[in-house]
């Protein structure tokens, strides 16, 4: 085995410890001289870029970036049996979604037959998660009081009851404002040549009713009850406003359940 001479080892940890000292230095020196450069214009001055600090900002709220560009509206309207508003609300461009439900009453998490015997206060009611860019509340609002019986209490057709009474549930006061407007403005014009009795009162908790009432007519489009009443709906909205119904221009009617 090679053994190291002492003097020879002493020069050789010498002449390392120097190139390490110079390496260091040299680092200190090339930090010293770099310039400063300016951050990208896409960023602030933290360096954290504009739409990140909105996304942060906005989960720090509780709400993403993407749900807070591109956030929904919800109406809640009740005018008779919830399968046929159902059936006429799916139909519209921007509406991307639709539920039918109970609201308005005094029970706690209520089922079709307790509601049935119209001893609950709740109505019928469709809630409509909407795209306010595609279509307006006051659209929606149109077409609600022009495709059901606003002058009519408690009955449509042959569906009588508190549950199925004419009701705008507002989610906010530009809501309510526009609801009171517009049913002041058919009134005075006696549009439907009888007052109005349309409720407009303050949105409160809303129950989804049983999965099977969901989506109606689509799953049931033989139904008796639905044939009697649903394509005159229909065919009325297409009379009225086949611009606000989704397909080419408006022309065509979208089947029931699916959203744009």
């Amino acid at each position: 085995m090679r053994k190291f001479q002492p003097l020879s080892f002493l020069l050789l940890a010498t002449a390392l410890l120097t190139l390490s000292s110079f390496g260091c230095q040299a680092q200190t020196n090339s930090t010293e001289l770099e310039p400063n450069v300016p951050a990208p214009a896409s960023q602030s001055p933290s360096g954290v870029d504009d739409q990140n600090s909105d996304s942060q900002a906005a989960i720090a709220s509780g709400e993403s970036y993407a749900s807070k560009k591109n956030k929904l509206e919800t109406a809640t309207f009740g005018g008779g049996c919830f399968w046929c508003t159902e059936a006429v609300f799916l139909q519209l461009k921007g509406v991307k979604s639709v539920k039918s439900g109970y609201m308005g009453g005094h029970v706690e998490n209520p089922t079709y037959e307790q509601i049935c015997t119209k001893t609950t206060g709740h109505a019928e009611v469709i809630q409509i998660k909407f795209d306010p860019k595609k279509v307006r509340f006051d659209d929606l609002l149109k077409i609600h009081l022009k495709t059901h019986d606003p002058t009519s209490w408690d009955k449509q057709g042959n569906d009588e009851g508190p549950q199925y009474r004419s009701i705008v549930f507002y989610h906010n006061e530009a809501q309510k404002e526009k609801t009171n407007s517009y049913k002041k403005k058919l009134n005075e014009e006696n549009v439907f040549g009888k007052p109005i009795v349309t409720q407009v009162k303050k949105a409160v908790k809303f129950w989804v009713a049983e999965d099977y009432h969901q989506n109606y007519f689509k799953k049931n489009p033989n139904n008796p009850y639905c044939q009697a009443f649903i394509p005159k709906k229909l065919a009325k909205l297409k009379a009225i406003f086949s611009d606000k119904l989704k397909g080419p221009k408006g022309s065509g009617r979208a089947k029931s359940g699916q959203s744009q």
